[in-house]
């Protein structure tokens, strides 16, 4: 469990930069759009110098909360909270989906049983209709990535 733990958490850790790259240019941060194309600010194909330095400064921003041109042991606090919050966040929610799944509660998830569940898209079907709209993933991305992280307060 410990190792699953820091293997979440890690993959929170890349997410929220992600998230928090893709905050800064709305137009990309649609679901579907991969870290390539957020970073690729002239749409070439290719990352230059100058767009991976321009993405760096914008996430800087993010960082420096009190907008005094550093970041701060707190604003660095702050983040690593963000993170460590989810991280808990997910990790709780992946438990509970696991338990769920386990419906003879041996204590295992069968093939059979992890087959007949599909926790994120029963997670993102909010209406229940069978169907995943956009609105509704975009609720499982404000969930998942975007609470908290980079707003001032």
């Amino acid at each position: 469990m410990k190792t699953a733990s820091v293997v979440l958490a890690t993959m929170v850790l890349v997410a929220t930069g992600a998230v928090a790259i893709a905050q800064q240019a709305p137009e990309a941060s649609k679901p579907g759009i991969s870290l390539m194309a957020r970073l690729d600010a002239d749409k070439d194909g290719k990352i230059t110098r100058a767009e991976s330095e321009a993405t760096r400064k914008r996430l800087f921003v993010r960082f420096d909360r009190n907008g005094d041109g550093a970041v701060d042991e707190e604003e660095v606090d702050r983040a690593r909270q963000a993170i460590i919050d989810r991280a808990t966040m997910m990790e709780t929610w992946l438990s509970m989906q696991w338990r769920r799944m386990d419906r003879d509660g041996d204590g295992k998830v069968s093939a059979d049983e992890f087959q007949s569940r599909s926790m994120i898209f029963q997670l993102a079907d909010r209406e229940g209709d069978g169907a995943v709209t956009q609105d509704e993933v975009e609720v499982l991305r404000t969930m998942f990535g975007r609470a908290g992280f980079g707003k001032a307060g």
